[in-house]
């Protein structure tokens, strides 16, 4: 008798753990949406945690001193998706909108990034997402045309 009633106890505890867990996790916040064709995935930041992280240590045109950013490499999350070819829109959260070319989402290339020094990004410190490159590790990318690129407060990605 008592080992049914501990039991019971046990399963319905079990039970609440799960639904509180899932319950939480319908309830964070989408941070990115990536469309391609008429299939849209929505990921939050703990998806996007989730995945592989990339980090590397750069100055930008935009902060002061060298920063670290932590986050998922354009490469992986296209890897995730089985993307390989197309044109990259990524449009921030006031409509802003660049083309990135798919060439660009290459290993040690630019990330979606989530975090800088350590820290998630708020709105007001270009988050939640950010798009960074490497500026420091390639010449290449100290250009007017790859800063352009480097698009903040990204909430949606569509590639064509």
């Amino acid at each position: 008798m008592i080992f049914q009633s501990l039991s019971r106890i046990t399963t319905v505890a079990a039970l609440t753990v799960g639904l509180a867990s899932a319950v939480a996790a319908q309830n964070e916040e989408v941070v990115l949406q990536v469309t391609l064709a008429e299939e849209t995935h929505s990921f939050t930041l703990s998806d996007l945690k989730s995945m592989p992280v990339s980090r590397f240590e750069t100055t930008t045109i935009w902060t002061d001193g060298t920063q670290e950013f932590e986050g998922v490499s354009l490469e992986q999350l296209f890897e995730t998706l089985s993307i390989d070819e197309g044109t990259i829109t990524a449009t921030a959260i006031n409509d802003y909108a660049v083309e990135i070319p798919m060439t660009d989402a290459v290993e040690d290339g630019p990330i979606i990034a989530y975090h800088t020094n350590g820290e998630e990004m708020s709105r007001r410190d270009k988050g939640p997402l950010w798009v960074v490159y490497p500026y420091d590790s390639d010449i290449a990318y100290q250009t007017e045309l790859v800063y352009s690129r480097s698009i903040w407060q990204l909430d949606r990605i569509s590639v064509e």
